[in-house]
């Protein structure tokens, strides 16, 4: 059965000269637009008014027929109009107190990114051609289209080091629910191996961050050394900072879906904990190494693709004693300190500390698919529901 699921297929692509020009200075456009509407909006929110869209559309029409404002006419009216809607979509997750209260987009800092809909693109025979230019972007198809398919909206983007990028938002119907099986798996993340599961297999942690360590120590003391006026050598420098961490970035992503896949493709039911990775990072010992394991895009991952190929994401909360408990006999241990690799239960079993974690986290995950949601399977779980089962999501990736 089609899902219908719409995806971004992203892809990068070599810009002329001229072409550079008008997508950086559309950038430009789109987050003067946007910081002069949250602008507006968060005077009004002052004064206990307020904006929505409609009114931030009216006030772009009026800052265009200004002398200070006209360079806005220059580029295309689509990826302004977008940035309103990206901003009011900010507004309506913050008055839903699902997000923080909507920032200003820096020059330097920020993503530098431009989104075009279908009155603004033309796509025919394999070639893109954006609004207010005369030739196709030169793109590296790295991978095809589905079949037919017609892009619903574009997104034009440059990351921080320098290489440019499209991400063309398509239905796929490719993508179908699989095939159900009897599987079912726990998953238990962790530094040394970044997953262990109930089966007993465990995958090595790459530490993507720490192979490149030294290479991208080297280049951020180059950086440091550059003076704050000297800006073609100090920007090269941070060019060079960036390729690293794109590097790193890369790596680690194309590792996380190859296995995020795989466990999806191979299990009916998957069992995971709630971990709380912005508390986690506080811990200054220990944050580099959780970031470099990057649990939550892992989470994220498993939760998008079970919704696409039919699989059941089962969160464990967070207090769950899974480290603590025997999953033979179900004694609680009283302590589990992080150096405990291996322990033995009263009972005599001996367990592999991970292993051990992750086959609660099964037995748990279990009990909420078969008899609901709330079931605790252990009564000394310090609060709160021991597991929930994960709404569909319709995040694209």
């Amino acid at each position: 059965m089609t899902t219908g699921v719409k995806r971004a297929f992203k892809y990068r692509f070599y810009p002329t000269d001229a072409q550079a020009v008008e997508l950086s200075r559309t950038f430009g456009c789109v987050r003067k637009v946007y910081n002069m509407a949250l602008a507006a909006r968060t005077e009004a929110w002052a004064r206990q008014e307020r904006v929505n869209y409609n009114q931030t559309s009216a006030m772009l029409t009026t800052w265009k027929k200004t002398e200070a404002l006209a360079y806005l006419n220059e580029v295309s009216s689509v990826p302004l109009q977008q940035a309103l809607r990206h901003l009011q979509a900010a507004f309506t997750h913050f008055f839903a107190k699902r997000a923080k209260y909507p920032r200003f987009k820096s020059r330097k800092k920020s993503r530098k990114s431009a989104e075009y809909t279908t009155s603004a693109f033309r796509f025919r025979n394999g070639k893109l051609t954006l609004a207010k230019m005369s030739e196709p972007l030169n793109i590296a198809w790295s991978r095809p289209l589905p079949q037919g398919a017609s892009p619903s909206t574009v997104t034009v983007s440059q990351d921080a080091a320098g290489r440019w990028f499209v991400s063309l938002l398509c239905d796929d119907p490719s993508v179908k629910t699989l095939p159900a099986t009897d599987r079912a798996v726990g998953i238990d993340a962790g530094l040394d191996h970044l997953v262990t599961l109930s089966t007993g297999e465990k995958i090595t942690n790459p530490g993507h961050e720490r192979r490149d360590r030294a290479r991208l120590a080297k280049a951020q003391r180059q950086l440091a050394r550059k003076a704050k006026d000297d800006g073609a050598n100090r920007a090269k420098a941070r060019r060079k900072v960036a390729k690293i961490h794109a590097r790193i970035t890369d790596r680690r992503r194309d590792g996380l879906h190859k296995l995020t896949t795989r466990l999806v493709r191979e299990n009916q039911t998957l069992v995971i904990e709630d971990l709380t990775v912005r508390n986690m990072v506080k811990n200054g010992s220990l944050a580099r190494a959780i970031s470099d394991a990057a649990w939550r895009e892992l989470r994220s991952m498993l939760e998008y693709k079970a919704a696409w190929y039919g699989r059941d994401l089962v969160v464990v909360d967070r207090w769950f004693p899974s480290s603590k408990l025997c999953s033979t006999c179900g004694t609680l241990a009283e302590k589990m300190p992080l150096d405990v690799r291996e322990w033995t239960c009263d009972c005599g079993t001996t367990h592999d500390r991970d292993v051990n974690a992750a086959k609660n986290l099964l037995a748990a995950g279990l009990a909420v698919s078969v008899c609901g949601a709330g079931v605790r399977p252990q009564r000394r779980t310090p609060g709160g529901q021991s597991a929930t089962k994960q709404k569909p999501s319709r995040r694209e990736p």
